[in-house]
């Protein structure tokens, strides 16, 4: 049974996440929007400090559900997981993206890298990996999938691969990898072979100062400028076998393993689409309720209601919405349940409501609202990405159609 009932640690990390984001992030949000490639040193420094401090680390989160061992470790009274990382992350992204989206994307931490990580990799990898994304140090793991040539088909990869004794020599560009500047290991998907199709897809960690990787550009992006977007090329890299995730076993996980890094991420991405949806609702209920004397009445019949009255309570049924099938799709991980549909869900929904909801509240703001003096233009360039990365809203839809219809990716494209 699915129970939404915050625990007390959840309502503390919400309660204590918010006021963060309120009180640190939020004052500088402009300041990193306009100074685009600035790297904020300080807040990084200071958030890895303080979440270091409070013993939080994300090794513990899984991709995929966890083994029967695992669950009956992990769980206490009435059957549930004494810690459910995955709801309780995606709770405080939401308050931190509420702050600052592209400061969220700032935070040390294993990242989509740690992620695949958690996917795919063999239980000495993810020891020896993890111990360098939460070391003392503030760390970050990028995903390096997308190409010049594919944006959301991971099976179109054309980055190579080439073994070479105990070694692999990887060769080709990613693009829009986020994170890439400050990341200190990347995973890099590439083929074995265009001949093997799907099966000859890996992906490898590429660390920091590895000979033949380089950034060689920064992106200049409509919206969440605070976070380091960047094209990634290698050149005769040279990466040891034991740095294949999943390592060279017939049994490693491969191309479906390294996917399930999504039904992990997908719901945090949708996390913090609500929280960029809700600022700019907040903004406004403020301003034009809480201020203005706007009054709202639930209870009154809907021709009764006057347009600005409607669209508050459309507003807050979406974010609403969004948020609980993004609270399910974590839940469902936390217990070790496939939730490959429910992150598609919760997804697509979040990634268009959040555009719904930006642009609204500036229509309702009027001119003031394309002013620079307030956030809601910033929110509604920032909202647009979210419909964007970790698979167009296009994409998650064929998702869920595949999975309602059980049709394969063949039957259905």
């Amino acid at each position: 049974m699915v129970d939404f009932e915050l625990t007390p640690i959840m309502k503390m990390a919400r309660e204590f996440t918010h006021n963060y984001a309120r009180d640190v992030m939020r004052p500088i949000s402009r300041k990193y929007d306009e100074e685009e490639h600035v790297a904020p040193t300080e807040f990084i420094q200071k958030t890895h400090e303080m979440f270091t401090s409070l013993g939080f680390s994300f090794s513990t989160t899984k991709a995929g559900g966890g083994s029967k061992e695992d669950d009956a470790e992990s769980k206490g009274k009435h059957d549930r997981p004494k810690m459910e990382m995955n709801l309780l992350g995606a709770i405080a992204t939401e308050e931190l993206a509420w702050g600052c989206p592209g400061l969220t994307l700032r935070i040390p931490g294993p990242g989509l890298g740690g992620a695949a990580i958690m996917a795919a990799a063999t239980p000495e990898q993810k020891k020896r990996f993890m111990k360098i994304l939460n070391g003392p140090k503030p760390s970050y793991g990028a995903m390096a999938l997308t190409e010049p040539g594919f944006g959301s088909d991971a099976s179109a990869v054309s980055t190579t691969a080439v073994k070479d004794g105990d070694y692999y020599i990887l060769n080709g560009t990613k693009i829009f990898v986020t994170g890439g500047e400050m990341a200190d290991l990347y995973v890099v998907w590439a083929t074995l072979g265009k001949d093997m199709g799907r099966s000859g897809i890996k992906a490898f960690v590429v660390e920091k100062g590895n000979p033949g990787i380089k950034m060689t550009r920064l992106e200049h992006k409509l919206g969440i400028r605070a976070s380091d977007t960047a094209e990634v090329v290698l050149e005769d890299c040279r990466v040891h076998k034991d740095n294949l995730l999943g390592g060279e076993k017939k049994e490693e996980k491969g191309f479906k393993g390294a996917m399930q890094t999504f039904d992990a991420t997908r719901p945090i991405v949708a996390a913090m689409a609500t929280g960029i949806a809700r600022a700019s609702y907040d903004y406004l209920y403020e301003d034009l309720v809480v201020k203005g004397g706007l009054e709202i009445n639930y209870g009154k019949a809907i021709h009764k209601r006057g347009y600005v009255e409607t669209v508050f309570e459309d507003m807050e049924a979406k974010i609403n919405a969004a948020r609980l099938l993004t609270w399910k799709a974590a839940w469902m991980l936390d217990h070790g349940l496939p939730n490959l549909k429910e992150a598609s869900m919760a997804k697509a929904k979040a990634g268009t409501v959040v555009d719904e909801v930006t642009q609204k509240a500036i229509e309702l703001y009027g001119p003031e609202g394309y002013s620079r003096r307030h956030l809601l233009e910033k929110w509604m360039r920032d909202a647009k990405v979210y419909d964007v990365f970790e698979g167009t809203g296009q994409i998650q839809r064929l998702v869920i159609a595949r999975a309602i219809l059980d049709y394969t990716r063949k039957e259905l494209k």
